[in-house]
């Protein structure tokens, strides 16, 4: 059993949507056979098979991903991906309420002056990043101001969403990386959060989701997992 039938949004020869639950690596680092989302979904298919990941979302990242059963399927869907024809929406859930619906222009490189080699921010020469946003909601808890937001990819740079928000001072909440301290995300890897840590982090993962893609007149759409439903208030209906 590969534990992946509940995480199913669709399958047909060629094509296989999954929603990726937050916490689940793409690709394998140490661990068993079911330590990443492409171990799962080879023993899903079988050996005959050799499917391919069209797009990788983070680790805490969840939501819909794309996987090719074949080379011709593989290779048509990175067309539309490069081609610009791929729609992708995220859901997020951050810091303070956010005052009106924007586009963030901001160019990304790496970040030279952090310990984490995989961190990058926002600076002049960098790669150029567009982030379309809307503001869905805002609310209040116990822990402070929160807003919903329905994120739209213009661009496709690396931890895009969140350098975004986090530079126009509405971090993604979880976020361990771009939120309140990049130690947090040391100690997450080294599997050495302290419960204060936790408290702080407010949610067990960033509340970023991959909610739908759509292309070639076909969409794709995945709900949030319940610790992200249950942090918006019941009043308010998710897209």
């Amino acid at each position: 059993m590969s534990g992946l039938s509940q995480l199913i949004i669709y399958e047909d020869a060629d094509l296989l949507v999954i929603n990726k639950p937050a916490g689940l690596v793409c690709h394998p680092t140490k661990g068993d056979i079911y330590s990443s989302l492409i171990s799962r979904i080879r023993l899903h298919v079988g050996p005959e098979i050799h499917p391919q990941l069209i797009n990788r979302l983070d680790r805490e990242t969840s939501g819909v991903t794309l996987v090719a059963k074949n080379p011709e399927a593989a290779l048509a869907l990175r067309r539309n991906w490069e081609s610009g024809e791929v729609h992708k929406l995220y859901l997020a859930i951050v810091h303070g309420h956010v005052a009106s619906d924007g586009v963030i222009d901001a160019p990304l490189g790496r970040d030279e002056e952090s310990i984490v080699a995989i961190k990058d921010k926002v600076r002049s020469d960098g790669a150029p990043s567009l982030t379309r946003y809307r503001v869905l909601s805002c609310f209040e808890r116990q822990e402070g101001p929160f807003s919903l937001l329905q994120i739209e990819l213009l661009t496709g740079r690396k931890h895009q969403i969140r350098i975004h928000l986090a530079h126009i001072g509405h971090s993604i909440v979880g976020d361990k990386l771009y939120g309140l301290d990049e130690d947090m995300y040391l100690d997450f890897v080294k599997r050495r959060l302290t419960p204060e840590q936790n408290g702080k982090l407010i949610l067990p993962h960033q509340a970023l989701h991959a909610a739908s893609l759509m292309f070639q007149s076909r969409t794709f759409r995945a709900p949030p997992e319940p610790w992200f439903t249950a942090f918006v208030p019941a009043s308010i209906v998710l897209p």
